[in-house]
């Protein structure tokens, strides 16, 4: 085992929870790279049930874990999933892309309001905000972890974003009641715990294949 990958080539639950699992014990380092946490793996150990998100699921058995730029990150989900690991004695070896995307309430707000406004040819989304996170990022809207660690630009593009966001939504003919201060003071919470594991994870991805290490790739 060198590099190995896993995917669904369905429409998920094809029980790719249980073969990452299988295969995380046999690498060095498990890296989620891509989606976000509309997917949901389940590990039985020991008879307890785990589902993660957004946490790769080598975090039971104690791997390097890497989320990489292709994740679309909300940090509310993966700090809750952090802290049902900690709760049961596990503390994960974490590091989180700089360039990851985060998703946002607007996201959220955008993919339900997208949803009602396509009708019958809505996608049936999970109305987690992945799709419109995603549009941000290819559009060159989107804020990345980098940014949501450094609370000046973080502040600055919110401050440039927040009206654009809103207005779509409107359009949409949506609802969005979160306002920009409540938004910039949760998420500088939640940048402020989540800084210790951001970092240049493409760099130490590299390293780790480089060196020979057996790399999991965990995908959706």
């Amino acid at each position: 085992m060198a590099c190995v990958v896993i995917v669904g080539t369905q429409w998920g639950d094809e029980g790719k929870g249980k073969v990452v699992d299988y295969y995380a014990g046999k690498a060095d380092v498990v890296v989620r790279f891509s989606g976000g946490n509309n997917a949901g793996h389940t590990v039985v150990v020991k008879g307890k049930k785990y589902a993660f998100h957004l946490m790769p699921c080598g975090a039971l058995r104690g791997k390097q874990l890497i989320i990489g730029n292709g994740v679309v990150v909300d940090p509310k989900v993966l700090l809750e999933e952090m802290e049902m690991l900690k709760k049961d004695g596990i503390t994960p070896k974490l590091m989180i892309s700089e360039r990851a995307h985060v998703i946002f309430p607007y996201h959220r707000a955008l993919d339900e309001a997208e949803e009602q406004f396509k009708g019958k040819r809505r996608a049936g989304t999970t109305k987690r905000g992945i799709g419109p996170c995603y549009e941000d990022k290819a559009g060159r809207f989107g804020l990345r972890m980098c940014d949501l660690i450094d609370r000046e630009i973080f502040k600055e593009k919110i401050e440039h974003l927040f009206p654009l966001k809103e207005r779509q939504i409107q359009i949409y003919g949506g609802k969005f009641d979160f306002t920009k201060e409540q938004l910039l003071q949760e998420y500088n919470a939640y940048g402020e715990k989540l800084k210790g594991y951001v970092c240049d994870a493409n760099l130490e991805l590299n390293n780790a294949i480089d060196s020979g290490k057996k790399v999991l790739f965990e995908g959706t």
